[in-house]
């Protein structure tokens, strides 16, 4: 897609190609807070994690286990959160499916706390279930 910065990401996206397959890419994001981590993304695009065929699944798999060790090795991380945001309400941003990889750390203020931690507060319960 023309305008979708994910299909244009050479010259849209801070962080640098590190791995890259058949189908998709891992772009290591040059992240101040979030050390080390990074979004596999779809050559293809595809709006949501829903849409993607079978191949597609398997070579994300297999990127995710390169990755991995990849960050295994240059950071140390004590833990990791991996995730999928859909929908404009589920976080979506950009609307081309991609996946977060996103090591965590022991010093870490939060350390601990995992994304749904965040959803559980009082404070994001629905006024009208």
């Amino acid at each position: 897609m023309k305008n979708c910065i994910f299909c244009n990401i050479d010259k849209d996206v801070k962080g640098e190609v590190i791995f890259e397959n058949l189908s998709c890419k891992y772009i290591e994001l040059n992240h101040e807070v979030l050390q080390g981590s990074g979004i596999i993304i779809t050559k293809r695009h595809v709006e949501n994690v829903f849409s993607l065929d079978v191949f597609q699944w398997i070579n994300i798999y297999l990127m995710i286990r390169k990755v991995k060790k990849y960050i295994d090795k240059k950071f140390c991380p004590d833990g990791y959160n991996i995730g999928w945001n859909v929908g404009e309400i589920g976080g979506q941003e950009i609307f081309h499916v991609h996946l977060h990889i996103i090591p965590r750390y022991a010093d870490e203020p939060f350390a601990g706390k995992g994304i749904r931690y965040w959803l559980k507060q009082k404070e994001n319960k629905r006024k009208n279930p």
